[in-house]
């Protein structure tokens, strides 16, 4: 492996035995911030392609254990065959020997296994969606450029069946070995077939439709069903709408993370709905009845008198629909007493009439304070 190459876990920002939610969580953040389609830095795409690939081992159990264990050598396929290796087992270690050092310039016997059709990549791109549309529900459409199996050939590359070929630089097994002898003996290495890019198999007439790639590229319109409730950073598949996959293998799946834009006045927590309305002094005072906006329109709301500012009232069933449980949540409604900064000559009248009622009955709000230090 190339010396440059950054551990899985550090790539994730992750500490060694990170759990599986963790492991998640990081990779969603960080495919996020690196997505090439939001993030326009020169070397965001190639950030965003180390992380899938960390996240596609450390999300795999099998991978992970193999990682953990042997590190970037366990991913270039050199122990896949030893998971029963101990250090009380010697043919395993030898076996590892001899695969690095000829084992003493003797012939090399593993044989590998043809990849087969294998599924593509998964694919993660954002759409954003008004505050509305998330609570009610959508329809967005997106373009796409996708690679989807050649219906010709199905995916081989070849114009028949006739015409694929066992390879015969690596006789089917995609994987080359290489012999050289130094001072420590018969040195031995392996690499991916150069002729048929370890597939192990050769084409002698390739695919009129897709020119042996098993592929077409073309610009597709795909409609996502965005179903009402669902919240910011949520995400929707689309099966078949990622990379596409190899030797005839199926494509992967794409995946929509959704992110809501703010509203200028509701705000959404969970299945609740905020929003803050101002009335006036008069008003909270004496109790008045107020047509307050909801997410599905005015719904009257009784202020009784006395109402004390930031005082919040319920309105039951005016919130959100959960998309798992299906229980709909409530509107709080905060008050916002607002007092005028300038009034009128008879607002003014007023005022002072009743200030004087309270300062002839003792009930002013500074009265009350200054008696209750006596």
């Amino acid at each position: 492996m190339p010396s440059e190459k950054r551990d899985y876990y550090e790539v994730l920002g992750l500490s060694k035995g990170a759990s599986d939610d963790e492991i998640k969580k990081a990779y969603r953040t960080l495919a996020k911030k690196y997505h090439p389609d939001l993030n326009k830095a020169p070397d965001a795409a190639e950030k965003f392609k180390e992380v899938q690939e960390a996240y596609e081992v450390l999300s795999d159990p099998q991978k992970k254990a193999t990682y953990d264990q042997y590190g970037f050598a366990g991913m270039d396929n050199q122990f896949n065959d030893f998971s029963g290796f101990s250090s009380g087992s010697f043919g395993g270690f030898q076996d590892i020997f001899d695969q690095f050092f000829g084992g003493g310039g003797g012939g090399y016997s593993r044989q590998y296994k043809q990849s087969g059709p294998r599924r593509g990549s998964d694919r993660l791109i954002n759409v954003s969606i008004e505050f509305m549309e998330a609570i009610k529900g959508c329809t967005k459409t997106i373009n796409l450029d996708v690679e989807e199996q050649c219906p010709d050939c199905l995916g081989s590359g070849a114009r028949s069946k006739d015409d694929i070929h066992v390879c015969r630089t690596c006789n089917g097994t995609g994987r080359v070995v290489s012999q050289q002898r130094t001072v420590f003996g018969m040195m031995q290495s392996e690499s991916v077939c150069p002729d048929c890019n370890g597939t192990g198999k050769s084409i002698s007439h390739k695919c009129s439709k897709c020119k042996g790639k098993g592929y077409l590229r073309k610009k597709v319109e795909v409609e996502i069903n965005i179903p009402a409730g669902i919240q910011s950073g949520q995400q929707l598949r689309i099966p078949g709408k990622g990379e596409v996959g190899s030797d005839g293998g199926p494509n992967g799946d794409l995946y929509v993370e959704v992110l809501v834009k703010s509203h200028q006045y509701f705000v959404r927590d969970g299945r609740d709905i905020l929003i803050s309305v101002p009335i006036s002094a008069v008003d909270a005072t004496i109790g008045t009845k107020v047509d307050v906006p909801t997410v599905y329109g005015d719904v009257e709301l009784t202020i009784p008198a006395g109402t004390q500012p930031n005082q919040r009232f319920r309105m039951k069933g005016k919130g959100v629909k959960d998309l798992r449980t299906g229980v709909t949540g409530d509107q709080y409604v905060e008050v916002n007493i607002v007092i005028p900064t300038g009034v009128s000559r008879d607002e003014k009248a007023c005022y002072e009439k009743l200030k004087d009622l309270e300062n002839k009955q003792k009930k002013s709000v500074f009265e009350r304070f200054k008696n209750s230090f006596k």
